[in-house]
């Protein structure tokens, strides 16, 4: 069975290019975001670590820790962290996941458990490792994005995601489409109008199922 929404993630050591992990203690009491690819030195993957590496500030202000998964071994990832940071100009202070043994591609169903990487493989080997995973601090799987190899990620909406998914953690609200922070939430249908206004203060009622009010930061 596939790793889904509301999931535990699997609690894997990983081996990175800053040392040795296990997943479940790396992430402590923070947000995580995990974000795959298929190959080292590939054009829109070092585009994308590079707008990760930019977005530094963001993801230290939404206490989230972010780390990559490469189907590539340590010192590859050493050497692509160069090319990263100079097409970014901004340090890749992230570690990457050696996934050499493609564990964390099959426990996190980017790849049936018969995958293995055959001699001379290029990135469509592994195309399917092409995934982003939004983890929470009770270490649940809260979002997953999967992307093709021709189509660069888009991180703006993963910063809006994860800003969604925090105010919505643990509250009664969700987020219209289009959300951003400071737009009105969804009230959610566990709560009657009047308990409602009591938690929101003034409910906007657009339909009978589907209220607005502010957002309390």
């Amino acid at each position: 069975m596939g790793l889904r929404i509301n999931d535990i993630i699997p609690n894997l050591t990983v081996e990175t290019d800053q040392g040795t992990f296990a997943l479940h203690d790396w992430i402590g009491d923070q947000w995580a975001i995990l974000f795959s690819h298929p190959k080292d030195f590939t054009p829109v993957c070092t585009t994308e670590f590079g707008a990760v590496a930019q977005l530094a500030d963001e993801w230290e202000k939404r206490g989230t820790k972010v780390m990559g998964i490469s189907v590539d071994g340590v010192e590859e990832h050493k050497k692509w962290k160069g090319d990263i940071e100079a097409f970014a100009g901004a340090k890749a202070g992230f570690p990457i996941i050696a996934d050499t043994d493609l564990a964390v591609a099959k426990a996190f169903d980017m790849l049936p458990a018969e995958a293995y990487l055959p001699d001379g493989r290029t990135p469509a080997d592994t195309a399917t490792v092409r995934a982003v995973f939004i983890v929470s601090p009770d270490k649940k799987l809260q979002l997953t994005m999967t992307y093709p190899m021709s189509v660069g990620r888009n991180f703006a909406e993963v910063l809006r995601a994860l800003d969604g998914l925090q105010a919505t953690f643990g509250n009664p609200i969700a987020t219209p489409a289009n959300w951003t922070v400071g737009q009105d939430v969804i009230v959610a249908l566990s709560l009657n109008d009047d308990q409602a206004r009591e938690k929101f203060g003034e409910i906007d009622v657009k339909l009978p199922y589907l209220r607005t009010a502010k957002h309390n930061a």
